[in-house]
């Protein structure tokens, strides 16, 4: 059963909010996730969108190295996950000569795309 997965690193935006756009396309077909994240007015949701794509194509790739046909209409999201990334940390000042700290998280993107069992 051929499967691929394609991963994005150090993706600028923080993981709960990246996770809030995962969790809808999770188990979906590729061309019905796809079509959510084309109308989703989210910023994650284009990021989201290349890291999807990019899956399919490996998946394009590996059946075209194996000498094997894939139908992409068969395709679904069988993993699909957010992690945590390095945190820029910068400062911000405050009152009396102090300093804040400003964590700016990114994010990791995992997408494991796989074709349809045919019963």
């Amino acid at each position: 059963m051929p499967q691929a997965r394609a991963i994005q690193r150090g993706t600028r935006q923080s993981p709960y909010k990246m996770r809030l756009v995962i969790d809808q396309i999770r188990g979906k077909d590729v061309n019905d996730a796809l079509t959510l994240l084309q109308f989703s007015k989210k910023h994650a949701a284009r990021e989201i969108t290349k890291v999807l794509k990019s899956a399919v194509a490996n998946v394009e790739y590996h059946a075209r190295q194996a000498d094997d046909s894939v139908d992409v209409d068969q395709l679904y999201i069988k993993h699909a996950i957010v992690n945590e990334g390095r945190k820029l940390k910068r400062w911000m000042p405050a009152a009396q000569g102090r300093a804040t700290p400003i964590h700016k998280r990114t994010s990791h993107v995992e997408i494991i795309v796989a074709v349809k069992e045919s019963r």
